[in-house]
Protein backbone atom coordinates (compact mmCIF):
# COMPACT_ATOMS: atom_id res chain seq x y z
CA UNK A 1 0.00 0.00 0.00
CA UNK A 2 2.77 2.44 0.99
CA UNK A 3 5.67 2.45 -1.48
CA UNK A 4 9.02 4.26 -1.45
CA UNK A 5 9.24 7.12 -3.92
CA UNK A 6 12.21 8.99 -5.40
CA UNK A 7 11.89 12.32 -7.15
CA UNK A 8 13.49 12.06 -10.57
CA UNK A 9 12.33 14.65 -13.06
CA UNK A 10 13.13 13.54 -16.63
CA UNK A 11 15.73 15.60 -18.44
CA UNK A 12 13.28 16.12 -21.29
CA UNK A 13 10.92 17.91 -18.88
CA UNK A 14 13.73 20.09 -17.56
CA UNK A 15 14.89 20.93 -21.07
CA UNK A 16 11.37 21.92 -22.11
CA UNK A 17 11.01 24.26 -19.13
CA UNK A 18 14.40 25.78 -19.83
CA UNK A 19 13.56 26.32 -23.50
CA UNK A 20 10.36 28.19 -22.63
CA UNK A 21 12.18 30.41 -20.13
CA UNK A 22 14.88 31.18 -22.71
CA UNK A 23 12.31 32.00 -25.40
CA UNK A 24 9.99 34.10 -23.26
CA UNK A 25 8.75 37.19 -25.17
CA UNK A 26 9.62 39.92 -22.69
CA UNK A 27 7.42 43.00 -22.81
CA UNK A 28 7.69 46.41 -21.19
CA UNK A 29 6.44 47.81 -17.91
CA UNK A 30 7.44 51.15 -16.35
CA UNK A 31 10.54 50.58 -14.25
CA UNK A 32 9.51 53.27 -11.77
CA UNK A 33 6.43 51.22 -10.85
CA UNK A 34 8.59 48.91 -8.74
CA UNK A 35 6.29 46.11 -7.57
CA UNK A 36 3.12 48.22 -7.56
CA UNK A 37 1.74 46.79 -10.81
CA UNK A 38 2.75 43.24 -9.92
CA UNK A 39 5.98 41.29 -10.14
CA UNK A 40 8.80 43.67 -11.04
CA UNK A 41 10.02 43.28 -14.62
CA UNK A 42 13.67 43.94 -13.87
CA UNK A 43 13.70 41.39 -11.07
CA UNK A 44 11.97 38.76 -13.22
CA UNK A 45 14.61 39.20 -15.93
CA UNK A 46 17.33 38.84 -13.32
CA UNK A 47 15.69 35.73 -11.82
CA UNK A 48 15.22 34.10 -15.22
CA UNK A 49 18.81 34.80 -16.19
CA UNK A 50 19.92 33.03 -13.01
CA UNK A 51 17.45 30.23 -13.75
CA UNK A 52 19.08 29.62 -17.13
CA UNK A 53 22.71 30.17 -16.22
CA UNK A 54 23.20 29.02 -12.62
CA UNK A 55 20.20 27.23 -11.12
CA UNK A 56 20.65 23.45 -10.79
CA UNK A 57 17.42 21.49 -10.24
CA UNK A 58 19.27 18.17 -9.97
CA UNK A 59 21.32 19.50 -7.07
CA UNK A 60 18.14 20.58 -5.29
CA UNK A 61 16.46 17.28 -6.16
CA UNK A 62 19.33 15.31 -4.60
CA UNK A 63 19.06 17.31 -1.38
CA UNK A 64 15.31 16.73 -1.18
CA UNK A 65 15.78 13.01 -1.85
CA UNK A 66 17.95 12.67 1.25
CA UNK A 67 14.68 12.25 3.11
CA UNK A 68 12.47 9.17 2.84
CA UNK A 69 9.65 9.79 0.38
CA UNK A 70 6.63 7.58 -0.10
CA UNK A 71 3.42 7.31 -2.06
CA UNK A 72 0.21 5.65 -0.95
CA UNK A 73 -3.44 5.69 -2.03
CA UNK A 74 -5.47 7.70 0.47
CA UNK A 75 -9.22 8.06 -0.10
CA UNK A 76 -8.66 7.45 -3.81
CA UNK A 77 -5.78 9.94 -4.18
CA UNK A 78 -2.18 8.92 -4.84
CA UNK A 79 -0.58 10.85 -2.00
CA UNK A 80 3.10 11.81 -1.79
CA UNK A 81 4.68 12.39 1.61
CA UNK A 82 7.96 12.47 3.50
CA UNK A 83 8.35 10.48 6.72
CA UNK A 84 11.35 11.24 8.92
CA UNK A 85 11.31 9.04 12.02
CA UNK A 86 12.40 10.92 15.10
CA UNK A 87 15.13 10.08 17.57
CA UNK A 88 14.58 8.57 21.00
CA UNK A 89 12.00 6.19 22.36
CA UNK A 90 8.81 8.19 21.98
CA UNK A 91 8.87 10.87 19.26
CA UNK A 92 5.64 12.82 18.80
CA UNK A 93 3.99 12.38 15.38
CA UNK A 94 3.87 15.80 13.70
CA UNK A 95 1.90 16.42 10.50
CA UNK A 96 3.07 19.52 8.58
CA UNK A 97 0.77 20.77 5.82
CA UNK A 98 1.77 23.53 3.42
CA UNK A 99 -0.24 26.09 1.50
CA UNK A 100 -0.31 27.99 -1.79
CA UNK A 101 1.96 29.12 -3.46
CA UNK A 102 4.16 26.89 -1.35
CA UNK A 103 4.87 23.18 -1.44
CA UNK A 104 6.32 20.44 0.72
CA UNK A 105 9.81 21.86 0.04
CA UNK A 106 9.02 24.74 2.42
CA UNK A 107 9.59 22.33 5.30
CA UNK A 108 12.74 20.59 4.09
CA UNK A 109 15.05 22.83 6.13
CA UNK A 110 13.26 22.17 9.44
CA UNK A 111 12.59 18.43 9.15
CA UNK A 112 15.91 17.22 10.55
CA UNK A 113 15.90 19.76 13.39
CA UNK A 114 12.43 18.64 14.45
CA UNK A 115 13.12 14.92 14.11
CA UNK A 116 16.60 14.94 15.66
CA UNK A 117 16.93 17.93 18.01
CA UNK A 118 19.87 16.35 19.83
CA UNK A 119 21.99 16.84 16.69
CA UNK A 120 21.57 20.59 17.10
CA UNK A 121 22.08 20.94 20.85
CA UNK A 122 18.46 20.20 21.76
CA UNK A 123 16.75 17.57 23.91
CA UNK A 124 16.01 14.18 22.33
CA UNK A 125 12.78 14.15 24.35
CA UNK A 126 11.51 16.89 21.99
CA UNK A 127 11.89 14.71 18.88
CA UNK A 128 9.09 14.29 16.35
CA UNK A 129 8.19 11.77 13.70
CA UNK A 130 7.83 14.38 10.94
CA UNK A 131 5.29 13.75 8.19
CA UNK A 132 5.22 16.25 5.31
CA UNK A 133 2.74 15.53 2.50
CA UNK A 134 2.14 17.26 -0.79
CA UNK A 135 -1.49 18.34 -0.55
CA UNK A 136 -3.95 16.71 -2.97
CA UNK A 137 -3.49 18.36 -6.36
CA UNK A 138 -0.11 19.81 -5.40
CA UNK A 139 3.33 18.66 -6.45
CA UNK A 140 3.84 14.92 -6.47
CA UNK A 141 0.43 14.02 -5.03
CA UNK A 142 -2.38 13.06 -7.34
CA UNK A 143 -5.31 15.33 -7.96
CA UNK A 144 -8.68 14.91 -6.27
CA UNK A 145 -11.63 14.01 -8.50
CA UNK A 146 -12.90 17.58 -8.18
CA UNK A 147 -11.85 20.65 -6.16
CA UNK A 148 -11.41 19.85 -2.47
CA UNK A 149 -11.45 22.57 0.17
CA UNK A 150 -9.41 22.49 3.39
CA UNK A 151 -12.05 20.57 5.34
CA UNK A 152 -12.09 17.70 2.86
CA UNK A 153 -8.30 17.76 2.61
CA UNK A 154 -8.13 17.53 6.41
CA UNK A 155 -10.12 14.29 6.19
CA UNK A 156 -7.64 12.95 3.62
CA UNK A 157 -4.65 13.85 5.79
CA UNK A 158 -6.24 12.33 8.89
CA UNK A 159 -6.69 9.10 6.90
CA UNK A 160 -3.03 9.29 5.91
CA UNK A 161 -1.94 9.59 9.52
CA UNK A 162 -4.33 7.06 11.05
CA UNK A 163 -5.12 4.50 8.37
CA UNK A 164 -1.89 4.49 6.33
CA UNK A 165 0.79 5.40 8.86
CA UNK A 166 -0.95 3.94 11.90
CA UNK A 167 -0.72 6.95 14.22
CA UNK A 168 -3.70 7.05 16.53
CA UNK A 169 -2.64 10.41 17.93
CA UNK A 170 -0.65 13.23 16.39
CA UNK A 171 -0.05 17.00 16.38
CA UNK A 172 -0.71 19.16 13.32
CA UNK A 173 1.12 22.28 12.17
CA UNK A 174 0.41 24.46 9.18
CA UNK A 175 0.82 27.89 7.65
CA UNK A 176 -1.38 29.40 4.93
CA UNK A 177 -3.78 26.63 3.81
CA UNK A 178 -2.05 24.41 6.33
CA UNK A 179 -3.55 26.55 9.10
CA UNK A 180 -7.04 26.05 7.70
CA UNK A 181 -6.44 22.33 7.24
CA UNK A 182 -5.04 22.04 10.77
CA UNK A 183 -8.08 23.92 12.10
CA UNK A 184 -10.38 21.34 10.51
CA UNK A 185 -8.19 18.52 11.78
CA UNK A 186 -8.67 19.84 15.29
CA UNK A 187 -12.39 20.42 14.76
CA UNK A 188 -13.43 17.24 12.92
CA UNK A 189 -10.72 14.80 13.98
CA UNK A 190 -9.99 15.68 17.60
CA UNK A 191 -10.11 12.00 18.53
CA UNK A 192 -6.75 11.66 16.78
CA UNK A 193 -5.39 15.20 16.46
CA UNK A 194 -4.16 16.14 19.95
CA UNK A 195 -3.34 19.77 19.19
CA UNK A 196 -2.76 22.25 16.40
CA UNK A 197 -0.09 24.88 15.79
CA UNK A 198 -1.12 27.55 13.27
CA UNK A 199 0.54 30.61 11.75
CA UNK A 200 -2.21 32.11 9.60
CA UNK A 201 -5.52 33.65 10.82
CA UNK A 202 -7.63 32.18 8.05
CA UNK A 203 -10.79 31.06 9.86
CA UNK A 204 -13.78 33.17 10.94
CA UNK A 205 -16.32 32.82 13.73
CA UNK A 206 -19.92 32.25 12.71
CA UNK A 207 -21.10 35.08 15.01
CA UNK A 208 -18.63 37.63 13.63
CA UNK A 209 -16.84 40.32 15.67
CA UNK A 210 -18.38 41.15 19.05
CA UNK A 211 -16.31 43.98 20.58
CA UNK A 212 -15.05 47.36 19.31
CA UNK A 213 -11.53 45.91 19.07
CA UNK A 214 -12.80 42.96 17.05
CA UNK A 215 -14.86 45.27 14.83
CA UNK A 216 -11.76 47.38 14.13
CA UNK A 217 -9.81 44.25 13.18
CA UNK A 218 -12.61 43.09 10.85
CA UNK A 219 -12.66 46.52 9.20
CA UNK A 220 -8.89 46.36 8.70
CA UNK A 221 -9.25 42.96 7.01
CA UNK A 222 -11.73 44.49 4.55
CA UNK A 223 -9.93 47.77 3.84
CA UNK A 224 -6.20 47.44 4.50
CA UNK A 225 -4.15 47.94 1.29
CA UNK A 226 -1.89 45.03 2.23
CA UNK A 227 -4.98 42.79 2.07
CA UNK A 228 -7.15 44.41 -0.61
CA UNK A 229 -4.37 45.01 -3.14
CA UNK A 230 -3.33 41.36 -2.92
CA UNK A 231 -6.80 39.90 -3.37
CA UNK A 232 -6.98 39.52 -7.16
CA UNK A 233 -5.29 36.14 -7.31
CA UNK A 234 -7.60 34.76 -4.61
CA UNK A 235 -10.76 35.87 -6.38
CA UNK A 236 -9.58 34.38 -9.68
CA UNK A 237 -8.57 31.05 -8.16
CA UNK A 238 -11.77 30.77 -6.14
CA UNK A 239 -14.06 31.46 -9.08
CA UNK A 240 -12.46 30.61 -12.46
CA UNK A 241 -9.26 28.63 -11.84
CA UNK A 242 -9.56 26.76 -15.10
CA UNK A 243 -9.33 29.93 -17.20
CA UNK A 244 -6.14 30.99 -15.42
CA UNK A 245 -4.61 27.56 -15.96
CA UNK A 246 -4.64 27.80 -19.77
CA UNK A 247 -2.01 30.54 -19.64
CA UNK A 248 -0.01 29.17 -16.74
CA UNK A 249 0.35 25.58 -17.90
CA UNK A 250 2.41 26.70 -20.89
CA UNK A 251 4.42 29.50 -19.30
CA UNK A 252 7.13 28.80 -16.72
CA UNK A 253 7.83 32.54 -16.53
CA UNK A 254 4.14 33.22 -15.94
CA UNK A 255 3.99 30.70 -13.09
CA UNK A 256 7.19 32.12 -11.61
CA UNK A 257 5.88 35.69 -11.74
CA UNK A 258 2.52 34.68 -10.21
CA UNK A 259 4.32 32.97 -7.32
CA UNK A 260 7.22 35.38 -6.78
CA UNK A 261 4.73 38.25 -6.43
CA UNK A 262 3.49 36.60 -3.23
CA UNK A 263 6.95 35.83 -1.92
CA UNK A 264 7.61 39.56 -2.24
CA UNK A 265 4.28 40.82 -0.89
CA UNK A 266 3.91 38.47 2.07
CA UNK A 267 7.45 38.33 3.46
CA UNK A 268 9.27 40.43 6.03
CA UNK A 269 11.63 42.29 3.71
CA UNK A 270 14.45 44.78 4.09
CA UNK A 271 14.44 47.67 1.60
CA UNK A 272 11.72 46.00 -0.48
CA UNK A 273 14.22 43.29 -1.48
CA UNK A 274 12.64 39.84 -1.84
CA UNK A 275 16.08 38.27 -1.50
CA UNK A 276 16.45 39.68 2.00
CA UNK A 277 14.03 36.88 2.97
CA UNK A 278 14.38 34.29 0.19
CA UNK A 279 17.13 33.00 -2.06
CA UNK A 280 16.77 32.55 -5.80
CA UNK A 281 17.45 28.84 -5.38
CA UNK A 282 14.73 28.50 -2.76
CA UNK A 283 12.09 30.28 -4.78
CA UNK A 284 12.99 28.50 -8.01
CA UNK A 285 12.91 25.06 -6.37
CA UNK A 286 9.40 25.73 -5.11
CA UNK A 287 8.39 27.00 -8.56
CA UNK A 288 9.95 23.98 -10.24
CA UNK A 289 7.80 21.63 -8.17
CA UNK A 290 4.73 23.24 -9.75
CA UNK A 291 6.22 23.18 -13.24
CA UNK A 292 7.79 19.73 -13.26
CA UNK A 293 4.60 18.09 -11.97
CA UNK A 294 2.24 20.22 -14.09
CA UNK A 295 0.22 20.89 -10.94
CA UNK A 296 -0.34 24.65 -11.12
CA UNK A 297 -3.91 24.10 -12.29
CA UNK A 298 -5.00 21.60 -9.64
CA UNK A 299 -3.17 23.47 -6.88
CA UNK A 300 -5.57 26.39 -7.35
CA UNK A 301 -8.61 24.16 -6.88
CA UNK A 302 -8.40 24.47 -3.10
CA UNK A 303 -9.68 28.06 -3.35
CA UNK A 304 -12.71 26.92 -5.33
CA UNK A 305 -13.19 24.03 -2.91
CA UNK A 306 -13.22 26.31 0.13
CA UNK A 307 -15.84 28.53 -1.45
CA UNK A 308 -18.04 25.46 -1.98
CA UNK A 309 -17.42 24.31 1.59
CA UNK A 310 -18.76 27.59 2.95
CA UNK A 311 -15.78 29.89 2.96
CA UNK A 312 -13.82 30.85 6.07
CA UNK A 313 -16.52 30.11 8.65
CA UNK A 314 -15.44 27.48 11.16
CA UNK A 315 -18.09 25.30 12.74
CA UNK A 316 -21.67 25.99 13.67
CA UNK A 317 -23.51 28.08 16.26
CA UNK A 318 -23.90 24.94 18.35
CA UNK A 319 -20.20 24.06 18.06
CA UNK A 320 -18.22 27.07 16.89
CA UNK A 321 -14.81 26.27 18.40
CA UNK A 322 -11.82 23.96 17.97
CA UNK A 323 -11.52 22.39 21.41
CA UNK A 324 -8.13 20.70 21.08
CA UNK A 325 -5.22 22.80 22.42
CA UNK A 326 -4.20 25.41 19.89
CA UNK A 327 -1.00 27.44 19.53
CA UNK A 328 -1.01 30.67 17.53
CA UNK A 329 2.37 31.77 16.16
CA UNK A 330 1.95 35.33 14.89
CA UNK A 331 4.57 36.69 12.50
CA UNK A 332 4.35 40.49 12.05
CA UNK A 333 4.51 40.62 8.22
CA UNK A 334 1.73 38.06 7.76
CA UNK A 335 -0.56 38.82 4.81
CA UNK A 336 -3.65 39.00 7.05
CA UNK A 337 -3.69 40.75 10.43
CA UNK A 338 -4.28 38.47 13.40
CA UNK A 339 -7.54 39.04 15.29
CA UNK A 340 -7.62 40.12 18.92
CA UNK A 341 -7.11 37.24 21.31
CA UNK A 342 -10.74 37.53 22.43
CA UNK A 343 -11.86 36.64 18.90
CA UNK A 344 -9.30 33.83 18.54
CA UNK A 345 -10.42 32.30 21.81
CA UNK A 346 -13.99 32.06 20.55
CA UNK A 347 -12.63 30.07 17.60
CA UNK A 348 -9.95 27.98 19.32
CA UNK A 349 -8.87 26.61 22.66
CA UNK A 350 -5.84 28.89 22.72
CA UNK A 351 -3.12 27.56 25.02
CA UNK A 352 -0.14 29.32 23.46
CA UNK A 353 -0.15 32.85 21.98
CA UNK A 354 3.22 33.91 20.57
CA UNK A 355 3.89 37.28 18.95
CA UNK A 356 7.03 36.80 16.91
CA UNK A 357 9.60 39.61 16.65
CA UNK A 358 10.01 39.25 12.87
CA UNK A 359 9.00 37.12 9.91
CA UNK A 360 6.13 36.83 7.48
CA UNK A 361 3.87 34.40 5.71
CA UNK A 362 6.54 31.84 4.79
CA UNK A 363 7.72 31.27 8.35
CA UNK A 364 9.56 27.97 7.79
CA UNK A 365 11.67 29.69 5.13
CA UNK A 366 12.04 33.13 6.71
CA UNK A 367 12.40 32.33 10.40
CA UNK A 368 12.85 28.57 10.81
CA UNK A 369 14.41 28.79 14.28
CA UNK A 370 11.56 30.87 15.69
CA UNK A 371 9.01 28.53 14.16
CA UNK A 372 10.47 25.19 15.18
CA UNK A 373 11.22 26.37 18.72
CA UNK A 374 7.59 27.44 19.09
CA UNK A 375 6.38 24.08 17.83
CA UNK A 376 8.66 22.30 20.30
CA UNK A 377 7.49 24.39 23.25
CA UNK A 378 3.84 23.83 22.32
CA UNK A 379 4.31 20.07 21.96
CA UNK A 380 5.83 19.87 25.43
CA UNK A 381 2.53 21.05 26.87
CA UNK A 382 0.68 18.17 25.20
CA UNK A 383 2.69 15.34 26.75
Amino acid sequence: MMKPFTIDIPQETLDNIRKKVANYPWHEMPDEAGWDYGTNLGYMKELCSYWLEEYDWKKQEAAINQFSHFKAPVDGIDMHFIVEKGSGDNPTPLLISHGWPGSFVESVEIIERLAHPERFGGDVADAFDVIVPSLPGFGFSGRPPRPYGPRKIAAVLNSLMVDVLGYQNYVAHGADWGSAISSWLGYDHGAHCDGIHICFPTMRHIDGPQTPEEEAWAHECETSPRVVLQDGYRTQQATKPQTLSYAMMDSPVGVAAWIVEKFHAWSDLENDDVESAHSKDGMLTNIMVYLATRSFNTSTWIYYGRREEGGRILGTKERPRVEVPTAAAMFPAESFPWPPRSYAERLYNITRWTKMPRGGHFSSLEEPELLLNDIILFARTLR
